[in-house]
């Protein structure tokens, strides 16, 4: 008979937004290079770029939208769900060696201090350091010698424990929602995006109080590219939860079916287990000796 179903895989409806995606990402980029050369390409730099991120949130927004829609008319097998959730671990893993480049880059720049220089002049005999300035070559341990760090238990410190306690909340909805308990289920998210959101605040915080700013040694060039993903890493991930809160207030998820919450709190946990590698190596041993702010 046409159109019955006699699997239990779902054979996606035709869609436009893979290639919107991809043309988009690519004219996204396409336009941050361009950007780079603005007296060239004057105003198409900017044009290409911000269309291209306009395609971008609009192939979130709607292929996200499509992947609801099939959840909630029941497309989603459990062989189906099995497979998004092999999906959403090979998606934490390449994160986390996304994370092993910049823990790489501190380690080396910390246990294997050395200038930056690079080779100039039209003989190639010139030299120019990146990060230290002349007269001012001697490098410390972990920090340039004389700077500052910050406390690591104070705000750094502060965050951890926000992050704790926002894994324990996550897991508090999860666990409601397996039983059945909608209010504890939108309890437990507020109470998760709350602390989401107090520790991007803090963050913000901390870094317009910083004694140090980004780039002029490889410490705090190190410090600010992997607290700042991190960084941008929570953001997305309160964003991902909020969506989960509303989602939970328009009925979405069952005790069977709720693949999207629960990608959202393997995130969440990846997010925090993150930070606290970077607190132990990056605020605690990388500034270790060092003076505080």
């Amino acid at each position: 008979m046409g159109g019955q179903v006699n699997h239990d895989y779902h054979i996606l409806d035709p869609d436009p937004w893979p290639l919107v995606g991809s043309l988009s990402a690519l004219g996204f980029t396409s336009g941050m290079v361009l950007n780079f050369h603005p007296e060239q390409f004057g105003l198409a730099g900017p044009v290409i770029m911000w269309a291209g991120l306009a395609g971008l949130i609009a192939t979130f927004f709607m292929w996200f939208r499509n992947i609801v829609i099939e959840a909630q008319r029941g497309d989603h097998t459990p062989i189906v769900q099995l497979h998004m959730r092999y999906g959403m671990i090979l998606f934490i893993a390449s994160e986390v060696m996304f994370f092993v480049g910049w823990f790489w880059a501190f380690f080396d720049f910390s246990l294997f201090p050395a200038p930056l220089e690079f080779l100039h002049g039209a003989n190639g005999d010139e030299t120019t350091n990146l990060f230290l300035s002349e007269g001012n070559t001697e490098l410390g341990d972990r920090v340039p010698n004389g700077m500052e760090v910050l406390d690591p238990f104070a705000l750094p410190l502060l965050n951890t424990l926000i992050l704790l306690c926002s894994g324990t909340t996550v897991t508090w909805a999860h666990h409601a929602l397996i039983h059945g308990d909608r209010e504890g289920l939108k309890q437990g998210l507020w109470a998760t995006v709350a602390l989401g959101v107090l520790f991007s605040f803090i963050q913000a915080y901390e870094y317009s109080v910083a004694p140090f700013a980004f780039g002029g040694n490889t410490y705090s060039s190190a410090f600010y590219m992997a607290t700042g993903f991190h960084g941008f890493h929570v953001l997305v991930g309160t964003i991902f939860l909020a969506v989960c809160l509303y989602r939970a207030y328009i009925g979405h998820f069952t005790p069977r079916q709720h693949f999207g919450f629960e990608a959202a709190a393997w995130y969440w946990h990846f997010v925090d287990v993150v930070w606290l590698f970077l607190f132990v190596a990056v605020y605690v041993w990388g500034g270790w000796g060092a003076p505080v702010h």
